[in-house]
């Protein structure tokens, strides 16, 4: 049964096994040239990181979100490619009869099937993933945005789970519905829809935002201190937005910030005193007149924030991985309790 599930697979599986070297090779090329930069521009920049860290952003910003789209996109490959024809193609053409009739009892067959494409899926996945995460890891150091959607998705351990979850995803599609091609239509929208739902309904769900109350002082422009000069050192809290609504006494603002490598997950907030009021006019900084970072540096008041810190990355990556990898184990029994009980 191994050696057929290889033949059945081989022409696949040498081909992504030969996609992965040659990006093994483009990324350890690039990836060279990449940490060269980042020494001799980055390193030691002093007072000029600002300018530096853009320009080396910019160099590579096509190359790099390239790289982690594919790292996205590999994924539902799998699950569309691999997954779904797996058992949808035996049943639309009649050959699971033929095995079943042999010595190869059903629960075998799925199980050799299940676990040797797709473990293959997983490795190619996961070797991936982690070439790329070494290939970026100075871009995510500058950039400092590790929690975003896209960057988290491309990044880590979880592509592994995710290819997991996309295989049995499309298995099961083709267990179900016997049809190739509607199978791997089904795997695609489930696997879409699944990477638009867990990053912006159940990963901020996962664990319990810090809360600060962050002070007008302490927040800083990009690239800047209080005072708008340069500052070699990374600020704690930079202003993201700066939104002013209404005049006169009426005007408010509502603040919008972020803190390197963590993750910011209230939104904009409003400028509050110390009783946690909402402050208006020019007292809130929210005169036309008055420019809003110099009246910062000398006020009181300030802006609640909830976020994820930037030490529960790993964290959040093993609970998404675990997620995934448990999703695909049930699949997979749904699977073998289908063709047992189900399927004639």
């Amino acid at each position: 049964m191994i050696w057929l599930t290889w033949r059945q697979y081989r022409v696949q599986t040498l081909v992504a096994l030969a996609a992965l070297v040659a990006i093994a090779a483009a990324l350890l090329i690039t990836g060279i040239q990449i940490r060269d930069t980042y020494d001799s521009n980055i390193v030691g920049c002093g007072t000029d990181c600002g300018s530096a860290k853009n320009a080396f952003v910019t160099r590579y910003n096509d190359l790099y979100f390239f790289a982690t789209g594919l790292v996205i996109v590999v994924p539902g490959v799998f699950g569309i490619f691999w997954g779904a024809p797996l058992i949808a193609r035996e049943l639309e053409t009649g050959t699971h009869r033929l095995v079943w009739n042999q010595s190869i009892s059903r629960s075998r067959w799925l199980a050799v099937k299940l676990s040797a494409v797709g473990l293959t899926a997983v490795a190619v996945t996961g070797l991936f993933s982690l070439m790329v995460t070494w290939w970026a890891d100075p871009l995510d150091e500058v950039n400092s945005e590790r929690f975003t959607p896209v960057l988290f998705d491309g990044r880590g351990i979880v592509p592994l789970a995710y290819a997991a979850f996309a295989f049995t995803v499309g298995a099961c599609a083709g267990l179900l519905i016997r049809r190739t091609v509607p199978a791997m239509a089904a795997t695609l929208a489930v696997f879409v829809a699944i990477q638009v739902l867990m990053p912006f309904a159940v990963r901020p769900h996962l664990m319990t935002p810090e809360r600060a109350e962050v002070t007008l002082r302490a927040i800083t422009m990009p690239g800047g201190d209080g005072d708008g000069q340069k500052s070699a050192a990374p600020p704690e809290w930079t202003a993201t937005n700066i939104l002013l609504s209404g005049d006169g006494d009426d005007a408010h603002l509502d603040v919008g910030v972020s803190k390197p490598g963590a993750w910011v997950v209230s939104g904009n907030g409003p400028v509050l005193d110390s009783a946690g009021r909402s402050v208006r006019g020019a007292e809130g900084c929210a005169h036309r007149d008055i420019d809003a970072m110099k009246c910062f540096a000398t006020s009181d008041l300030h802006v609640e924030v909830s976020y994820q810190p930037a030490d529960r990355y790993w964290t959040f990556q093993w609970i998404e991985t675990a997620i995934f990898l448990a999703l695909a184990g049930l699949l997979t029994g749904f699977c073998a309790w289908w063709l047992r009980r189900r399927l004639n």
